[in-house]
């Protein structure tokens, strides 16, 4: 294989592509579409977002210190891409989108009523980066839509829900199933 230098720049790719909405009033409510968004740890439960600090959203952020991730699907495509490039400053997303908000449980802040998963976060830091500050931040609650989830094992198959990413400029859903965690190293069952 042939490799050649490129350009330094942000090409870990594929990566979610979420609408996260913030604001502690219908007023302010907004959705801001990130995909520099990630887990950096598990115990306790911690994430970051990473937004530019011209946008409306990270003032609003800021000042509340909450934010809720909400997953994007196959069908939330055109609504994750329009709240992406649209200003909560001229417009508001949840209406001109047809997006339902709905109340979060933990923080003050709106759930996406039609994302299969919703995260909500409280900021514990902020760190200015450059062109993003990101905020770091404790997941405290998470919302399922309860039809991914399989009564039968208590398990959630967010696979079924037709999830969308970013990769380099581009959406994509994803594909199928390769394997699962440790499915490298899984003992075969003896045949008796």
């Amino acid at each position: 294989m042939s490799k050649v230098s490129f350009k330094p720049g942000t090409m870990i790719y594929p990566l979610p592509a979420l609408m996260v909405s913030c604001g502690e009033t219908p007023e302010e409510y907004n959705i801001i579409t990130v995909s520099w968004v990630g887990t950096i740890c598990s115990d306790p439960p911690m994430c970051y977002i990473s937004v530019r600090k011209s946008r409306q959203s990270h003032a609003i952020i800021s000042r509340t210190k909450a934010f809720v991730l909400n997953l994007t699907t196959k069908e939330l495509a055109y609504a994750t891409d329009w709240c992406g490039v649209k200003s909560g400053k001229d417009y508001n997303k949840f209406i001109e989108m047809g997006l339902t908000p709905i109340p979060a449980q933990m923080v003050k802040a709106p759930l996406i009523d039609q994302s299969p998963l919703s995260i909500e976060c409280e900021v514990v830091e902020i760190k200015e980066l450059g062109s993003h500050d990101m905020f770091i931040a404790n997941v405290v609650n998470v919302c399922a839509d309860e039809k991914y989830i399989n009564p039968a094992t208590n398990s959630f198959e967010l696979e079924k829900a037709n999830l969308l990413t970013y990769s380099h400029g581009k959406y994509y859903s994803i594909g199928e199933k390769l394997g699962f965690f440790g499915y490298s190293v899984e003992k075969k069952k003896r045949k008796k």
